[in-house]
């Protein structure tokens, strides 16, 4: 394991991402004072590993064995990095000025916090909040994520309307700071998930074990989004299909799982047709392919639920239909 002179170490996972690597580590390098930076490199193709050791000298490197997706490559890099809070950034995320002080002022703070994340804004329209994350992640009665400022596509302008400290349900994986200590104590995320929405799972596990997730609106960053998995990408509807589901029947009390748990599915047979119209049959198919995969995860899915769950956990009811029937863009 490598030792970590400062409390908080940021941890950039990177695979053939040399580009944005060149593009944002230098401010990552350069507002980070408070922090050690580490690269987990995912088994990359490219050479970004050379790269790194030619450039940013000062910049810890990790190298996984294979490609582990992104749940299982934190989960197996972090094996070997030692600090109170890690910060999981995306290779393709700006940092600003002052962007780990009040993170770590609200960890100080409240020793019940787990986990934390910024404001983040769009990188390519810097007055828009950005689909993975925006002001903080909340979840409705039927197991949908969405954020303050971006529910499902509709994106707020930034009014500065969203600067301030609250709790929320899950932080982006995009920019992700958590104790070391709960990140363990959950066993990471969940590597089956490969990637999409493991972030969202464990947040959920770590309510469910009574810890709280923040936001602070004092820290502002800027994603590009897509950077490794396109929006539009079939795999990942695929993913996030099979992963809510599987997220659902991990995390939600009975009775409501068992009903819930239908409705889903039959929605998601409506919402398929949706997405065939939209982007094409391919994203039909995932659905399917989405629900098939949910079944296959079945006996490791049950095994992995936890003891207790929360019996209120959502902040909206029937989000999906007053958005596609009722014209609610926001919350």
């Amino acid at each position: 394991m490598i030792e970590n002179s400062k409390k908080i170490a940021v941890v950039i996972l990177n695979w053939n991402g040399k580009n944005w690597l060149q593009k944002f580590l230098p401010d990552v390098i350069r507002f980070s004072e408070e922090a050690e930076i580490y690269v987990i490199d995912n088994h990359s193709t490219d050479d970004s590993v050379d790269f790194l050791k030619q450039n940013f000298p000062t910049v810890k490197i990790v190298i996984n064995d294979k490609n582990y997706g992104f749940a299982g490559g934190y989960n197996e890099g972090l094996k070997k990095i030692n600090a109170e809070y890690y910060c999981l950034l995306n290779s393709d995320v700006e940092v600003t000025e002052n962007w780990i002080k009040p993170v770590l002022n609200l960890f100080e703070k409240d020793r019940s916090i787990a986990a934390i994340q910024p404001k983040i804004l769009s990188f390519n329209n810097k007055n828009y909040f950005e689909f993975a994350g925006a002001a903080g992640g909340l979840i409705d009665n039927l197991g949908y994520p969405y954020c303050r400022g971006r529910v499902f596509d509709d994106l707020e302008k930034d009014h500065e309307q969203y600067n301030d400290e609250t709790e929320i349900f899950w932080a982006s994986g995009c920019c992700f700071f958590i104790r070391s200590k709960d990140f363990r104590e959950q066993n990471g995320f969940d590597e089956r998930f490969f990637a999409h929405q493991e972030e969202i799972d464990l947040c959920w596990r770590l309510i469910n074990s009574g810890k709280k997730i923040f936001y602070t609106g004092k820290s502002e960053v800027y994603h590009v989004g897509g950077g490794t998995l396109n929006k539009q990408s079939a795999q990942k509807t695929y993913l996030n299909i099979r992963n809510n589901l599987s997220m659902m029947l991990k995390n939600l009390p009975f009775p409501k799982l068992i009903w819930l748990i239908f409705f889903r599915l039959c929605l998601d047979g409506i919402a398929s047709f949706y997405f065939a119209y939209k982007n094409g049959f391919s994203h039909l198919w995932a659905v399917a392919r989405g629900h098939f995969g949910f079944y296959a995860q079945l006996p490791g899915t049950i095994k992995r639920r936890q003891k207790h769950q929360k019996t209120k956990y959502y902040q909206t009811k029937w989000l999906i239909f007053k958005h596609f029937l009722g014209g609610k863009k926001y919350i």
